[in-house]
């Protein structure tokens, strides 16, 4: 598994610049599908390309992405990729900061979201990966300690295949969205 940069967010501005719906959706793009220019990200997104240039130069100021000048094929290409690959931030480290409340539910509601529209389009997927869907939640008696060693394993376990190389085995393969979550809770 190759390391992969990781940016520690402690900026409000940053965290508030990266949790906007539309430049959550590029930064997402960029890592999934690496370097893009503004117009292929506009015809991904269905937005208009100077609204994309925008958000992007957005995100450029706040060191998110960063141009790849040596993609472009002439001057007047501008590509651009993600500066890190991971972008972590704990709201432990925004107390009181309504940026950092804004970004969680704007972050929970992206992640919803992808499975809202998963829930929308599964009966256009055929049978094995409709099977193969799965959602699971527990409850469980834990430390801080064991919680954050939980975290560590199941970050490790998530990276492992997110950062795999694919093997060249002629299975069909699908982009797969993966989230967790596990909050102090009743239920």
């Amino acid at each position: 598994m190759p390391d992969r940069p990781t940016r520690e967010i402690r900026d409000s501005k940053v965290l508030a610049a990266m949790s906007h719906p539309l430049r959550r959706r590029l930064l997402d793009l960029l890592r999934v599908d690496g370097p893009s220019t503004a117009s292929a990200l506009s015809a991904r997104t269905g937005q208009a390309v100077g609204n994309i240039s925008h958000h992007l130069k957005v995100l450029a100021a706040c060191e998110l992405v960063e141009e790849a000048p040596e993609l472009a094929r002439d001057r007047r290409e501008r590509w651009w990729r993600r500066s890190a690959d991971v972008l972590s931030w704990s709201p432990s480290d925004f107390p009181g900061d309504p940026v950092a409340a804004a970004a969680e539910s704007l972050l929970l509601d992206r992640q919803a979201g992808l499975v809202r529209q998963w829930f929308a389009e599964r009966d256009g997927y055929p049978e094995p990966w409709r099977r193969a869907a799965f959602t699971s939640d527990h409850w469980a008696r834990l430390s801080v300690a064991e919680l954050a060693e939980l975290e560590e394993r199941i970050l490790a376990l998530l990276s492992s295949v997110a950062d795999r190389e694919i093997p060249d085995d002629g299975q069909e393969r699908k982009l797969v969205f993966l989230t967790v979550r596990a909050v102090p809770g009743q239920p």
